[in-house]
Formats: structure tokens, sequence, C-alpha cells
């Protein structure tokens, strides 16, 4: 059953709205090898019946009764989302609700995170985190097609988090004299992190601080951190494994990669390059500042790279981390659940960092499968994890959504989809629902949104007789009756079967011939309708 009904009246109007601790992360050493694609299955189910036994713990002792489980509908929608970027097909939802097999969900799970989608949406979930200024600024986005690249081909291989945190702190950003000057302005891969960030030293720490250790060190940058513990001298000795990074004004950039020391602006105070908690870079290593900040980092030992990065997965799947906001740890901002935290961590870090290991035990957890519907009123607080969160989709999801559903193929490379100069139905998606720095928990549709999705040119041609591929099929199918098709356009759209009183009602609206007397026009109207209803503009 639905938690979204969809209601209908004269040609298809529908109701558009509905309403922390330190620890050490023990683990073997890391290494430059991609993370194992098939880790033990019994380790799998190990970590998701721990993560339910921490989850069950806390609603016990808090009085909570947990919404019963997702059917398979909707179980199949929000994995495809959260996994692929985009709802599932029909014949994919037909074959799945088919399937017998007690394993289908794991085995779903295993197909989508070796599916080429997969890559395209974990691609856009890394790229919207490390390079945030692309979503503001036009000139940055210049450099996202390379950078997505890079991050594409990383995920293509399933390099591990810590060898791609690596890849991006300790980059050479050395210009090669025999590129072009065009590839020497934008960079490639990792470069464009740094140029989004200006090439300032206290741009990038915060960046860097903030994207993989989940700290608001920037907030230290001008006096003491006023809600932390940090203090300004910490910030810029952070700051100080950066500050052989320059950027010139015709574009080119220099990198003194020896350099580790840092003045303090508007003092004669100059400190050296510092990791956090106090421990400094020998003056007789002979390690690169930053190749030493990317090793101590990424170690097993730190106590903050691994939670920070199970934070943001776990905040991708239930729309909110154990740590809210995600880049907010601090000993003001507890977690929610701190010993599941903890173990998530150790267990990422145990399994060499590989993030898809994390995402089979999170999927196969109790707590990930159940509905999200309200039954209960202790099911209010979303950090209680006792339904599934409903999230709103991002401009990707919705537009590769959109396009499954309305069978519109796109004729543009991967590497021209992020160009600034682009006309395409995505780029205008893009435009409109750019709220990366939304919390998808909190995301709402604007009035801006739900109009042009319902007057828009793209949705109006996607449900329209002569444009629309999945109308004209279901029009024109000779196996179809009224009620085939009006199913057909649920599966289609909403991934589900309609209820019965959804479709008695519609059947009758389309062999009446709706407001214009045409049976085609009717199932247009109410096609429209489903892909402008808030169940299908959410992941639930």
């Amino acid at each position: 059953m639905s938690r979204y009904p969809v209601y209908f009246a004269g040609f298809g109007t529908v109701v558009l709205f509905v309403a922390s601790s330190m620890f050490s992360v023990a683990g073997p050493p890391h290494t430059d090898e991609p993370a194992d694609n098939a880790p033990a299955t019994s380790d799998v189910a190990a970590l998701a019946a721990a993560i339910d036994e921490h989850i069950a713990a806390r609603w016990k002792s808090e009085a909570v009764q947990p919404s019963p489980p997702a059917d398979e509908a909707e179980y199949l929608r929000r994995t495809y989302l959260n996994l692929a970027g985009k709802i599932p097909r029909v014949a994919d939802i037909r074959e799945f609700l088919d399937d017998p097999s007690p394993n289908k969900k794991a085995e779903l799970v295993d197909r989508l995170l070796e599916s080429p989608a997969y890559v395209s949406n974990f691609t856009n979930f890394w790229r919207a985190l490390m390079l945030p200024e692309a979503n503001a600024n036009y000139q940055i986005r210049f450099l996202v097609p390379s950078f997505e690249a890079w991050l594409r081909e990383q995920l293509t291989r399933n390099d591990s988090y810590d060898h791609i945190a690596r890849e991006l702190v300790a980059a050479s950003l050395s210009a090669n004299p025999t590129q072009s000057p065009q590839v020497q302005f934008l960079g490639s891969g990792p470069i464009a992190f740094y140029r989004a960030k200006q090439f300032k030293p206290e741009n990038i720490a915060a960046g860097t601080s903030r994207l993989f250790l989940g700290i608001r060190l920037e907030c230290a940058q001008c006096h003491d951190h006023p809600f932390a513990t940090w203090k300004r001298e910490e910030f810029w000795s952070f700051a100080a494994f950066f500050s052989g990074i320059s950027g010139e004004t015709n574009g080119q950039f220099n990198d003194v990669v020896t350099r580790k020391e840092i003045a303090i602006p508007d003092t004669d105070k100059v400190v050296q390059a510092q990791f956090l908690g106090g421990a400094t870079l020998p003056s007789s290593s002979g390690t690169r500042p930053r190749a030493a900040l990317a090793e101590w980092l990424t170690s097993p030992e730190n106590p903050y790279f691994a939670r920070a990065a199970t934070n943001r997965i776990w905040a991708h799947f239930f729309g909110l981390g154990l740590v809210d906001p995600v880049d907010d740890f601090s000993e003001y901002n507890s977690p929610s659940h701190p010993e599941l935290l903890d173990l998530l961590a150790v267990q990422f870090a145990e399994h060499t960092f590989d993030v898809k290991f994390l995402i089979r035990a999170i999927t196969s957890s109790k707590t990930y499968q159940l509905s999200s519907r309200q039954t209960h009123e202790s099911q209010a607080d979303p950090h209680m994890f006792a339904r599934m969160t409903v999230k709103g989709l991002t401009a990707e999801q919705l537009f590769d959504s959109l396009a499954t559903a309305t069978g519109y193929f796109e004729n543009i490379p991967l590497r021209s989809r992020f160009v600034v100069q682009n006309n395409s139905p995505r780029a205008k998606i893009r435009e409109l629902f750019a709220n990366e720095n939304a919390t998808p928990s909190e995301s709402q549709t604007s009035i801006l949104q739900a109009l042009a999705l319902m007057n828009g040119k793209f949705v109006a041609d996607a449900t329209s007789i002569e444009n629309s591929a999945t109308l004209a099929a279901v029009i024109d199918s000779p196996f179809f009756d009224t009620s085939g098709r009006v199913e057909t356009l649920y599966l289609a759209s909403l991934s589900r079967e309609p209820r019965a009183d959804e479709l008695a009602r519609l059947v009758e609206y389309v062999d009446s011939g709706g407001a214009k007397g045409s049976a085609k026009t009717a199932l247009g109207d109410v096609f429209w309708a489903l892909l402008n209803s808030s169940e299908f503009l959410r992941n639930h």
C-alpha cells in the first residue's frame, strides 16, 4: 500500500504535496589495491544484524514502535534510487515482483552495484561533496567533466575510499608544459578540487577537513572555534600542509611540494604543518607534506576518517546521518547512536574501506527495509530510524527517473552533462532543482519547481501521445485493456501497481474520455498527473 494516495479531478489535476566520542579505528594496513568486490556473505549478514540490534535497543529504551516492513515494490524503487540514481523500468519491476527467490533483495543489490548506473550515481554523489562550489559557480562548472571522469574511473575499478582520498589529497599539481593551455588551465582529475578552492591553503584545508574528517574547521580560521575545542593556530597549522600551492592570475598554478609552514594572517606568527590532534611532521622527513597528510588522514587509526565516511554513506541511504549535520562532528553534536557509528567505522576500516561492503550491509538490514509510512506517533523523530525517512530526489535523480518513466533517450555524452552552456532538458532540470545544500529529508518542492513540471515542455512532451515513447507503447499494445494500461503507467512512474480504488476511478475516467472525450488523451492526463505527484518526486 502506498503512503501517498494520488487524487484526480477534472482532466487529471493532481494534489501535489504531502505534507562523539574519540576512538581508534583498528584495522589492517591500507593499500592502494582495489577493494574486494565480494566480501564474505557472513560478514555482511553479521554487520546487518548488528545494525538492527543497535537500532532496536534504542527503540526499546525510548518505547518506540517501528513501522512495518516495506513491501517489495517500495523496497525496489528505494534501492534503485539509492544505488542507480533512478527508478526501475517496468520490466525490472515485473521481474522482481515475480521472482520467488528468498535472496532476491541481496541479488538485486549485487546487480546494481556492478552496473554502470551505480558508477554514474555515485560519481554524482561524491562530486557534489568534493566540488560543492560547482553548484553555484558557473566558472567552476567547467572543471566538472574532468573531475567526474577521474571519479568514474576510480569507481569503475571499485577503488577503496581511502585510495580515492589519498589520490585527491596527495595529487601532483605541477603543470605539464607539453599539455595544451586549456588542459593546463582546467587541470585533470584532482586538480579541479584545488582550482575550485582557488588554490588557497585556507580554502583547501577547510574543504578537506569537512569532506574527510566531518569537522567544520573553518570556524577557527579567524578566531578560536566558538563551539568546539579547535584553536585558530590549529586551523593554520593544518592549512600549512597546503601552503606550497598557489594560483596565478593567468590561470597557471604552482606547487612547492616541500613547503610546510604558513604565516597566520594579520599576525607575526608562522606555524608549521601539524596534524589535528597535535602530531607534527618530522623536520627530517623526506615525505612531501601533502603526501604525509594523506597517509595520516586515511590511516585506520585516524579517529575521524572512517567515522565521517560511514556517516555520509548512512545519510545517503537514510536521509540523515547518525551525526547530523554530517559534516559537524564535535563534542556539542553527539551521534544519535554512538556505539553503532563506532562499529560501522571499525568494520569499514577492517574491510579495507570498501564502500560496497557497507552498502551491502546497510541494505540487508531490517532497519533499511522498513516502510516510510508512519503508523505510530513514536516514529515521528527521524533520528530513531523507526521508519524510512522520505527524501527529496536530487536534480540528477529526478531527470533520470523522468527519462526512465517516459522512455526519453538523452543523446549527450557523460562528459558533457555538466557543461554550462547546455540547453538540454537535463541542464534545465538541474538548474531548477539544484538543492544540493538542502538536507535530503528536509527537501521541499518549490512552487516554481512544481509549475515547471506541470507546465514545462519536457514533461508536456513526455506525456503527449505524439512524443511519449512510454505512452505510445501503452496505447498501441494489443495486449492491454484500459485496466492494464493504467496499471502499466503506474509501474512506469510510481514503480507500483495501483490500489483497487485508484484503478477503478481511473479506468472510469479513461473510458469516459476524460475532459476532451478521448481515451488516449485521458491516458496522457493520467500519466501527467502521476509524474507530477508527490509520490513520484520523493524517495520513500
